[in-house]
């Protein structure tokens, strides 16, 4: 099992949900209000009246041969609009209850 962490900005919110839907990814823990600034490019998300975007977060756990399809959609959301941002991270998953 793999997990993905998925930071986005708030306005992928549906495309995001539907990229797992359609990829049979039911399970999904979302973090609704992030903050943050990435690491090399855009505006940070900080929720300030400064910087007054905020992002959302998901954390999900998968089968290994499901997360190239997933990050495969992901990246497509994130290139067809990449001033908003979209990171994708994945971690092995060894034991859960």
């Amino acid at each position: 099992m793999k997990g993905i962490f998925i930071a986005f900005d708030q306005a992928h919110r549906d495309d995001v949900i539907a990229s797992l839907a359609s990829c049979m990814q039911r399970g999904f823990t979302m973090i609704p209000d992030a903050t943050g600034r990435g690491s090399n490019t855009g505006e940070p998300h900080l929720g300030s009246h400064a910087w007054p975007g905020t992002n959302s977060a998901i954390i999900t756990i998968c089968p290994d041969e499901r997360v190239d399809t997933i990050l495969d959609r992901l990246k497509k959301i994130d290139h067809d609009r990449p001033m908003l941002g979209l990171r994708a991270f994945v971690f092995p998953v060894e034991q859960a209850i």
